[in-house]
C-alpha cells in the first residue's frame, strides 16, 4: 500500500485503497440489536452537537475499520468513541485470547451500556483528547491498533489534532490507526481539513472504496507511521 498523495485528496479511493470486506455481513458482526439501536438513538438525541450519526455503523463498515485487528500475539487495541458497540463487535472477533480491547467513551450512559453488553471490552470512560493518560494509567501506553468512530467533521481544527496527536503518540511506528467519514461530509470545510490533516500527520493514508451498504455511506481511511 501506498501513501496518498495531495493531488489525490478529492477521490474517494486511492490507487491503492483496501478493497471491501468480502462477506456481505462484512469480516464479522452481524445487523446491531434493538438494545444497541435505541442506546445509539438515545446517545444522539442527547448530545446531537457530538454524535455524528442516527445510525450505528454496518457490520460491512465495522467489518472493514476492524480488519488492522492484528488476529495474532497479545495485541492491544483501543477504540474511540465506540457508541452502542457496532465495531466492537467485529474488533473482538479477530482479538486472539490474551489480547485487551480498550474502549474510550465520552458519553456516561452510553460507557454503562457498553459495561453492560461486552463484559470482556476495557470501558474506559474519558476524552480520547486525553487518550495518551487514559492509557498510561492503564498500562497500556503504546498499542497496536486505534479505531476511531469519532465524528471528525463535527470538530474544530484544535481538537481535530489533538486527537490525532495522541493516537500517534500511542501507535508509534508499528501500529495502524483507521476511522471513516461520510460521503456527503466530504464538501464540509472541517471534513477537508480532517483529510489534509491526516496526510499531513502519517506517512501512509488510506483510503477504501465506500461501503455503499452503510446508512449514510461512507469510506475508511487506513493511517500507518505517525510523522515526527
Amino acid at each position: 500500500m501506498g501513501t496518498v498523495r495531495d493531488d489525490e485528496e478529492d477521490s474517494l479511493t486511492s490507487e491503492h485503497a483496501l478493497p471491501a470486506p468480502a462477506h456481505p455481513g462484512g469480516v464479522a458482526g452481524s445487523p446491531p440489536t434493538a438494545g444497541a439501536r435505541r442506546a445509539f438513538l438515545a446517545a444522539a438525541v442527547r448530545r446531537p452537537g457530538q454524535i455524528g450519526a442516527v445510525f450505528p455503523s454496518s457490520p460491512r463498515l465495522a467489518g472493514l475499520l476492524a480488519s488492522v485487528v492484528p488476529s495474532r500475539g497479545t495485541p492491544i487495541v483501543v477504540e474511540l468513541g465506540p457508541g452502542s458497540g457496532s465495531v466492537s463487535a467485529p474488533i473482538a472477533s479477530r482479538l486472539p485470547a490474551g489480547g485487551r480491547h480498550l474502549a474510550v467513551e465520552l458519553d456516561p450512559a452510553l460507557a454503562a451500556y457498553l459495561r453492560r453488553s461486552r463484559p470482556g471490552m476495557e470501558v474506559v470512560e474519558g476524552d480520547a483528547r486525553e487518550l495518551t493518560s487514559l492509557l498510561a494509567a492503564r498500562e497500556a501506553s503504546r498499542v497496536d491498533a486505534v479505531i476511531s468512530g469519532l465524528p471528525w467533521s463535527l470538530f474544530g481544527r484544535a481538537d481535530q489534532k489533538a486527537i490525532l496527536d495522541q493516537v500517534s503518540a500511542v501507535i508509534g511506528d508499528d501500529g495502524a490507526f483507521t476511522t471513516f467519514a461520510y460521503t456527503h461530509t466530504l464538501a464540509m470545510g472541517s471534513a477537508r481539513r480532517f483529510r489534509r490533516m491526516l496526510l499531513e500527520s502519517f506517512d501512509e493514508v488510506v483510503i477504501t472504496r465506500t461501503i455503499w451498504r452503510n446508512l449514510p455511506p461512507a469510506y475508511a481511511y487506513v493511517c500507518r507511521r505517525p510523522r515526527p
